[in-house]
């Protein structure tokens, strides 16, 4: 373990997707207080995770505490655990009792436990990271964490619309590299406008050979394992490799700032009348909104024991029946094998084209 020699307060929160450059943000700029980026997720964060946590927690937290570990390595002394829907809520209690078992000393913030309509709650919190915390500094924070949020979600979008058509392979994936160097470096809310204009302009100058009407296919899940890329097996970048076009509506731009929830139950309330929890009501929602506009398919991706979203897949079926349409779901932990994955992929592919075929042949 890394000793911190100066005692500063070094923060982490666990990898997910591209939004630890917002969190950075947030908490070196609001905070007052340095940001740990935690080390990309690779095969040893799984192990890691998986060698400390119960053996049939479900998997979205096993990456959690392979994160809270890697950090913890490399000197992050003040942890954070977001809150959530589900078993979400006792990632937190949990991944601080293991850890302090192993002997690692830290702060915890645990955002499941703040009183959230208290002020006063919400104060003491965030002092766990730092003691002389100023909130109007963190609320003045808070517009320009929530733009790169934005920011994030609107390049990921384009790279997912277009990145199996490119003309040039890896011109799209060299330029993200850059983004997020960039983002890394801002400062406030003048410099994000500056590198906002100046990406999305590069990224939209990229030249793609895409065709008028292109296979796609929509994507859902539970909320960590279809955001957070290397915990699907990268999906989407084995979908677009085959020349598909990704939709993905589920990020944090959609349910967190939008707020899209309440919006996507009454969407699906045909098919599913009361609401299963967590994530599989917007999983139900926007597989029947893909199918409606005319996706060629729909995938679930899913931690594996995630009960609400169990609960979907037989209502993901019946609109697979309804809708004459190709919904295949996947489950992921800490065994799953790469291979079978691929394997799948490429059968659903061939589902997708035999289906396009037939509905070309009845016209």
């Amino acid at each position: 373990m890394a000793e911190n020699v100066n005692n500063e307060i070094i923060a982490c929160f666990p990898q997910w997707g591209n939004y630890s450059y917002a969190f950075k943000f947030l908490i070196e700029r609001g905070f007052g207080v340095k940001y740990m980026t935690p080390p990309p997720i690779t095969r040893r964060t799984l192990e890691l995770g998986s060698r400390y946590s119960p053996d049939y927690v479900c998997v979205p937290f096993k990456y959690c505490l392979g994160c809270y570990l890697e950090a913890l390595e490399k000197g992050a002394n003040c942890l954070m655990q977001i809150f959530g829907a589900c078993r979400l809520n006792y990632y937190g209690e949990l991944a601080a009792q293991i850890l302090s078992d192993m002997g690692y000393k830290f702060q915890f913030m645990n955002m499941a436990e703040i009183k959230w309509t208290s002020p006063r709650s919400i104060i003491e919190h965030m002092k766990m990271i730092n003691p002389n915390v100023s909130l109007p500094k963190v609320v003045a924070a808070i517009p320009t964490m929530t733009n790169m949020i934005k920011l994030i979600d609107e390049f990921d979008d384009y790279l997912r619309h277009h990145i199996g058509f490119e003309v040039n392979d890896g011109d799209f994936e060299a330029l993200q590299k850059e983004f997020l160097a960039a983002l890394e470096k801002v400062e406030n809310g003048k410099q994000l406008k500056r590198v906002k204009k100046t990406f999305l302009r590069r990224l939209k100058q990229i030249p793609v050979n895409k065709p008028a009407k292109t296979l796609k296919v929509g994507m859902v899940g539970d909320y960590y394992t279809v955001q957070e890329p290397f915990s699907n097996y990268y999906m989407e970048k084995e979908l677009a490799a085959m020349g598909m076009e990704v939709f993905r509506d589920m990020n944090l731009t959609n349910t967190l700032i939008k707020n899209q929830w309440k919006k996507r139950h009454r969407f699906g309330k045909k098919y599913a009348k009361f609401n299963p929890g967590a994530t599989a009501t917007y999983t139900i929602a926007e597989a029947l909104s893909y199918v409606k506009q005319g996706m060629d398919g729909v995938i679930q991706v899913k931690a594996f024991g995630c009960t609400p979203e169990i609960d979907a897949m037989p209502i993901l079926q019946n609109i697979s029946n309804d809708y004459k349409i190709p919904i295949l779901n996947f489950s992921f932990d800490s065994q799953t094998s790469e291979t079978g994955i691929k394997t799948r992929l490429e059968a659903f592919y061939d589902m997708v084209i035999a289906r396009k075929n037939t509905t070309k042949g009845a016209k």
